[in-house]
């Protein structure tokens, strides 16, 4: 079709101005806005002259022959596009000299509501060498100026968001120094408020997939490991029924009580534990969570409403008994090593707990070596030593002195041959130093006597004793 008709809407066809062919059409043809030919061609015909200037798709010469010719650019003209500039080095000029800015002269208000952008960092170089000028001449200023970078220290958490173990202790002192508790909180039931306050934030935000997230519980026994299977839910029944043990105690309601009517639970905490998982008719979910919180906000509280007086009331665990201040302390440290344990299955941080409570859970520790050394003795999993010497009780005898490095450690003389015995540094015949968190790991069985990172001198056999009376404090 030629004419008018012979033209589609703009955009169709290639779109880059070329035939069917992939050639660029010539002035003249019967592309859209073309003229008819310069030799008389007809528009509506679409043909032209073959040959000479007019040919289509050459350039005329610009005598009214073919199409007009594109002039040529005027050397005399400045090019449409100029050349990239050269720079100052390589064009052989002299560089301009660096000349210091003047110090900016401000105002004290001027300065003053200056000081919230220097924290953050976020002033021009004068502003920030006038404010850093200012303050050493003006105190008022310095303590806000400080007070603001502390703030900011709060607010720029690179490495992780969770908050330091030890603030919420350092908040409840500041409130406890401005305004005392009408009824407060024993020194040694804080540890345990503590740990339960932190395991409870970690679970707040877990999700069915987490709370079935497997756990491997572990603990040393005899010479050897033992480990036992179950789930973030399962780990957090354990502690409700081992914290049982101190509410019972105190006179509250036992968590198994109700699983075994008529019948009296059991006492270990081993058997408390397979005692109530095995009375739930399906395994342990999220909803064990709020149990476990009331029984622990329920043992404080009664802790704290006694005024503290009942501290030396005794815990029995069975095979053994621990005064009620002692007890809570080992509940902490407990709730701990199981919030680590379960921090590791969903593979999230978790820091230690505050130096303070760290040393009181480290102290009881090392009260605890004494028996468990004669407690192995008297199993036979200890060599005979030659050297043993038995003392009267409260008489000083062969010692080891323990080493605690760290903001929680400390140093303790452990008496080797009597738990009757007092540590003395005249009778020291060994030596071992211990990072204070590893410690804690190698009481909590997690880390095997061989395994432990220590700095050891001295009596060889007395070191493996202790190492290894370290690990048997350990247990479901």
């Amino acid at each position: 079709m030629s004419g008018p008709d012979r033209f589609g809407a703009y955009g169709e066809g290639r779109g880059d101005g070329k035939d069917e062919e992939g050639e660029f059409p010539t002035r003249g043809t019967d592309a859209p806005g073309g003229p008819p030919d310069a030799e008389g061609g007809d528009a509506d015909s679409g043909h032209h002259h073959d040959g000479g200037a007019g040919h289509g798709g050459d350039l005329g010469d610009g005598n009214g022959e073919g199409t007009p010719a594109r002039p040529l650019p005027d050397p005399a003209r400045p090019p449409r596009i100029p050349t990239p500039r050269a720079s100052v080095e390589d064009g052989g000029l002299p560089l301009p000299d660096l000349v210091d800015p003047a110090p900016l002269r401000l105002e004290h208000p001027v300065l003053k509501s200056l000081l919230g952008a220097w924290a953050l960092a976020a002033c021009s170089v004068e502003e920030t060498a006038a404010v850093e000028d200012h303050l050493g001449g003006c105190g008022a200023c310095a303590d806000e100026a400080r007070r603001l970078r502390e703030a900011v220290g709060l607010l720029q958490r690179p490495e992780s968001l969770d908050l330091d173990p030890g603030l919420r202790t350092r908040v409840l002192d500041g409130c406890l120094d401005r305004r005392p508790p009408r009824i407060p909180v024993p020194g040694w039931a804080m540890p345990y408020d503590a740990e339960t306050a932190r395991l409870d934030a970690l679970l707040q935000d877990f999700g069915d997939a987490e709370w079935h997230a497997p756990v491997r519980l572990r603990w040393f026994r005899g010479e050897g490991g033992v480990n036992r299977r179950t789930t973030v839910a399962g780990v957090i029944a354990h502690l409700l029924a081992v914290d049982g043990l101190v509410a019972v105690a105190l006179g509250l309601d036992d968590p198994l009580a109700g699983d075994r009517p008529g019948d009296k639970p059991a006492g270990t905490p081993a058997e408390r534990t397979e005692a109530f998982w095995e009375a739930s008719h399906f395994p342990p979910t999220r909803s064990v969570r709020g149990p476990w919180r009331e029984q622990a906000h329920a043992l404080v509280r009664t802790v704290s409403f006694t005024g503290g007086g009942p501290g030396t009331l005794p815990v029995s665990y069975g095979d053994f008994e621990l005064p009620l201040r002692d007890a809570l302390l080992d509940r902490a440290f407990e709730c701990w090593v199981h919030a680590e344990d379960i921090a590791e299955a969903v593979d999230y941080p978790y820091a230690p707990p505050a130096p303070r409570h760290l040393h009181d859970m480290i102290d009881l520790a090392a009260r605890m070596l004494p028996g468990v050394l004669a407690e192995r003795r008297r199993a036979g999993l200890t060599a005979p030593v030659s050297s043993r010497h038995l003392v009267a009780a409260g008489q000083p005898g062969r010692s080891l002195r323990l080493e605690i490095e760290g903001l929680g450690g400390g140093e303790w003389l452990i008496p080797l041959d009597s738990p009757g015995a007092v540590g003395s540094a005249d009778h020291q015949v060994a030596h071992v130093a211990l990072d204070d968190v590893e410690f804690c790991k190698l009481a909590a069985g997690h880390v095997s006597p061989e395994e432990a990172a220590a700095g050891q001198v001295g009596d060889r056999a007395a070191i493996r004793e202790v190492l290894s009376a370290a690990a048997s404090l350990s247990r479901m």
